[in-house]
């Protein structure tokens, strides 16, 4: 447990990490021999050998300390620890994902908060979540889907949620309605297409209310 009242600065991280309360979430990585063997339904769900993230810490005159996982060079920085990259993102859940729906939300031209509305119906902000279908990551990129973004890893953080804003924003331009996107988005634009409209599937209408709500709710909340 890090001690408390103390000033905490995060640099940023490979995965947008910027919250200093997440801290107390951290959880070491532990070695494969010292890890429990997943259930079959979490192997279902998850993808193998999550990474680590080594974080290094510096303690400055007035008694700042410093956290980050790219020290560049400063040999002020002194090894905290390995901790596990999806427990440090799973601990700070939306707040650790705001500043990647920021970035690609101003790359691509797209709210935000739609973007972190997506990311919660998808993996409930799980990096290496696994659909039934296939689909991985934060925004669920399908395989081929994201070998059509040119997605190398569909598990990074960073990449997954650029591809799928890029992808949620094409759907966007396609069909002109976010209802219409978000029903692409789930069941496929060729099913948009096909039933002209949202398809008749529970999932797709669930999806397509769900995220409308979260979005709603963040934009009433002046989140």
């Amino acid at each position: 447990m890090l001690p408390s009242g103390v000033k905490y600065t995060i640099f940023p991280l490979p995965f947008a990490l910027t919250a200093s309360f997440m801290l107390v979430g951290l959880c070491p990585a532990l070695p494969a021999s010292q890890a429990a063997a997943p259930s079959a339904n979490a192997a279902a769900s998850r993808a193998p050998k999550p990474e680590g993230v080594t974080i290094y810490r510096r303690v400055d005159e007035d008694g700042t300390i410093t956290l980050t996982n790219r020290p560049d060079g400063d040999t002020r920085f002194a090894p905290l620890g390995h901790f596990s990259a999806v427990k440090i993102l799973q601990s700070v859940g939306s707040q650790g994902m705001q500043s990647l729906a920021e970035k690609y939300g101003a790359v691509h031209g797209l709210d935000p908060r739609l973007i972190e509305a997506v990311i919660q119906v998808e993996s409930g902000f799980e990096p290496r979540a696994v659909s039934p279908a296939g689909a991985g990551g934060l925004m669920q990129i399908m395989p081929e889907t994201g070998k059509a973004l040119g997605i190398q890893d569909r598990f990074d953080p960073d990449a997954n949620v650029e591809g799928g804003t890029r992808y949620l924003k094409s759907m966007l331009q396609r069909f002109g309605s976010l209802p219409l996107a978000l029903a692409a988005y789930n069941a496929g634009p060729g099913n948009v297409e096909k039933y002209k409209g949202i398809p008749p599937f529970a999932e797709t209408q669930n999806y397509v209310q769900k995220v409308l709500t979260l979005y709603g709710n963040s934009t009433s909340q002046g989140k």
